[in-house]
Parts: structure tokens; sequence; C-alpha cells
């Protein structure tokens, strides 16, 4: 038969905090008292008194991973608990940041009582002079995430057992915020060994003696330390909405911003051909502005608010993704896109009753011709051999010879479509994509043009008065040094 295991909190100081009852009930234990760890002030008192502790210190030393000494400690607690009732002290509040009481608590085997233990927030709090009514996030800081971080308000970080742990902390906040903000370093608080240091961030693991009782503490960052986060971004937009922002931002509409998605989408596309880092950063930010603003927009209507994006988007990935966020499992990029159109399909329900329904209307048209063909061949209307679609090709060509022989414009026209659509599909069987191949020709156009217009502003020669034979021979040069 299993035996209860009673949790009891050591408090967060020495043993003038502990509670009289605590106290007299661990003074009166005859056997052994296991205890997460030897390093506080209660516990070397105790000692001092006759109370013998087990400590689970060495697990520290035996794993490499928190998560692993936790789970240690805990199924050791388990087994000496099959034998005989558990006594296991834990500082400060059993409740506050102890991952060892969680998962006992979690777990069904062996009774669990939890008593006693001051939490160390009241004395922290008044160390620090702050009001946590100002709003607070308390952190263990052995298992955080940074994009969890709120630095708007008043943060703490628990666990700061070691240098090891203080310098993880200082590297995840060097990433928004200076080196030299301020941070708050308290020792023992609320005992009568309480000390509080001020110093940069940088200095985090560097000066200062880190001991089981030690906590950080991070002031409220200004807006201005914050422009790179999102929830700042979306205030400015709204500001720039808001009766008193600005005229331009205010007079948009979804249908006034349309030409500028294209425009920046476009010179995203160019920053990438560039290979231009810097320029990519600036457009996939003017492109999340046209996001921002489209958002705001909605929301100002009362239709929809950019959680609305987020959620539709977020709920999308992971529907379409089962092979990572579910079960089902994929063997190559081709049982990807297969899941994917799939699971389109049944989003999409009845709305759409074509097979070629789904592509944006204002597609650039050879664009468009790829897409078409692209789901067209998925219901197998699809060439049998490559070869077939060069004879289509080398056919429509014959035909625009006899429409141009014909003398017939509106027929040329047609003709020169059809070139183009086979085009399109030959692309498609390369996995080819045809507006990046012609985007790549033009560039490489533009580039040996101007190798020629550069060659002949030297000599000083006019390009309207060049012959087709220098800038020929210039043409040649510039493809020769690509």
């Amino acid at each position: 038969m299993n035996h209860k295991i009673e949790i009891i909190g050591l408090g967060a100081g020495d043993i003038n905090q502990l509670a009289l009852g605590i106290y007299k009930k661990l003074i009166g234990v005859k056997g052994v008292i296991y205890t997460r760890t030897l390093d506080h002030p209660v516990v070397q008192t105790l000692v001092e008194e006759g109370v013998r502790f087990e400590a689970f210190d060495a697990h520290y030393e035996e794993h490499d991973q928190f998560e692993d000494v936790y789970q240690s400690i805990v199924e050791t607690l388990l087994t000496k608990a099959e034998n005989e009732p558990v006594i296991y002290t834990v500082p400060g509040h059993p409740m506050l940041a102890e991952k060892t009481v969680q998962l006992l608590l979690e777990q069904k085997e062996v009774e669990v009582d939890v008593s006693g233990g001051q939490s160390y927030l009241d004395d922290l709090f008044t160390a620090l002079k702050i009001d946590p009514i100002d709003g607070f996030q308390f952190v263990d800081g052995t298992a955080f995430e940074r994009s969890r971080l709120d630095y708007r308000h008043h943060l703490i970080f628990c666990q700061v057992y070691d240098r090891f742990i203080a310098s993880d902390i200082k590297l995840t906040l060097l990433e928004d915020l200076p080196a030299d903000y301020e941070v708050v370093i308290v020792e023992a608080a609320g005992s009568d060994a309480e000390k509080i240091n001020r110093i940069p961030l940088e200095e985090l693991d560097h000066t200062i003696e880190i001991s089981n009782l030690t906590s950080v503490y991070i002031p409220p960052a200004a807006e201005g330390l914050l422009n790179h986060t999102f929830t700042r971004l979306r205030e400015v937009i709204a500001a720039l909405r808001a009766p008193d922002g600005c005229p331009w931002d205010r007079a948009q509409t979804h249908e006034t911003l349309r030409e500028y998605a294209i425009e920046e989408v476009y010179e995203l596309i160019d920053a990438i051909d560039d290979e231009d880092d810097e320029g990519i950063i600036e457009e996939l930010g003017d492109i999340l502005l046209q996001v921002m603003l489209h958002s705001q927009i909605g929301e100002d209507d009362g239709y929809f608010t950019v959680d609305d994006i987020i959620l539709s988007i977020t709920e999308k990935m992971i529907h379409r993704h089962p092979h990572v966020f579910a079960d089902t499992q994929v063997e190559s990029v081709d049982d990807v896109y297969k899941n994917w159109d799939e699971l389109k399909k049944e989003e999409k329900g009845d709305r759409r009753k074509s097979v070629l329904d789904g592509i944006p209307k204002q597609l650039p048209s050879l664009a468009k011709a790829f897409k078409l063909q692209k789901k067209a061949a998925k219901v197998g209307f699809d060439w049998d051999d490559v070869k077939d679609i060069w004879q289509k090709l080398d056919e429509e060509l014959r035909e625009v010879q006899e429409a141009i022989k014909q003398d017939d414009q509106s027929e040329i026209e047609k003709e020169f479509g059809d070139v183009l659509f086979v085009l399109a599909n030959l692309s498609r069987y390369y996995k080819i994509n045809p507006e990046t191949a012609l985007n790549l020709t033009n560039q490489k156009f533009i580039s040996r043009f101007s190798y020629i217009e550069k060659q002949l502003d030297q000599v000083e020669k006019d390009i309207n008065k060049s012959t087709l034979e220098e800038m020929d021979e210039l043409w040649n040069q510039a493809k020769e040094r690509e």
C-alpha cells in the first residue's frame, strides 16, 4: 500500500520567517525529511538543531536537463512512499514555481498533501518597491520562451540557481533590450541576508553572486525600446488611423490600398532577385504594413481584426500539416502536396464548383496559364509525354506564321496567346515558374543594355546615334562578363 506524501514549503527566508506550526512539525519528525535542496537557510538551521534531511542536490549533477532532474526526484519520492509516509520540503511556497510539486500532484498513485510555506513574492514586491496591480509576469528562469515575455509590465525571473541560468536569461533579454538596460538582482528577499543590486543587463552573469534565493527583476521597458514588437506595431497603426491620426492613413480603404499591395510584392521580388537582405527586410516590412492597414480598416469598420487574420492562417497551417501537428504519415513532398490539396478541397466544401476555381482573377496572365494547367493536370487532363507538348508548340508556331501571312491581327494575337499557353505548360513540366524565368530574362536584358549605355556614355557617344553593329558588339561584351 502506498503512503501519503506531505509537501511542506520552507518559505522564502530564514527560520524567523517560518510559521511556528511548521517549525514544530519539522522539529518533531523522528525520521528523515526529504528536501529538494540543502541550499536554504531554514534547512541549514534545522540541521543544526538535529533534524535529518536527505537532499536531491546530486540529481542536478546527474542530469543535463531540468525536466529530467524533476522527474528523477518525483520517481524517487514515489518509490519511498511505497514503504513509508514521506515529508518533502521545498523552498518558498509549494505551489509557486515548484515543478516537482506539480508533477506529484498530477500523478494518481499516491495521495499528496500541500502545506506551509510563505511565498516570497510579498517580500520581493516590498524589496523592489513595486505594486503588482500595475501588472507583472513571473517566469521560471529554467524554462521560458522569449516570445512569451511581456516587457511592458514588471518581469520577475525566479529559479535563477546559477550563472548558467543567468547567462541564458541575459542572452535572451539582449535580443530585445539594450546591453546597458538596468536590471535588479534580489537575493534572499525579506530575510536578514537580503541584498539588492542594480546592474547593466550585460553584466547579469558576470559579477553578482547567485544562489538558490536569487531573483532577477526587469523593470517595464519604455515604448521606444519595443518598436520591434508586434504589439507596438499594432498600436502605431491604430494611432495612424485614429481621429487625431494621419489624414492620409485615415482616408484609405481596402480599394485605395489595392495598388500598393501589388507594388510592394513586386518590390520584394526585386530585392530577392538582387539578393539584397536589407532590401528584403524593408520590402517585407512594407508588405506587413499593408496587412496591418487592411486589418485596422476592418477593425475600424467592425468587420474583422488582425487577430482574425492570424487565427485564420494559424488554423489553416495546423489543419493542412497533419504530418506535423497530428498523426498523418508522409513519405515525400508529393504526399504533402496530395494531403494539402485534399484538405484544401475539404475546407472549401461546395464553394468551388470547378477544378479551376480558386485562381486569383488579377494574377498575371502567364502565371495564370501556369496555374490553370497545373490544376487541370491534377485530375488527369495532361499530356502523356513531354514530346507531345513540344509538338504542340511547333504546331502553334506554324499557326502564328500562317496568321501573319494572312495579315489578320486578331488571329495573330490569338495564336501568340496559344504559343505562350503551351510554353507555360512546358515550364510546368520542367518545374520552372514561367513568371520567374521571364523575370530573370528581363533582368538580364536590363543588365546588358545598361552596360551598352554605360560604355557609350564613357566615350561620350549618344546612344541614339550609335549603330546596331556597335551596340551588338557591346552586348556581346556584356554577355561575356556575366
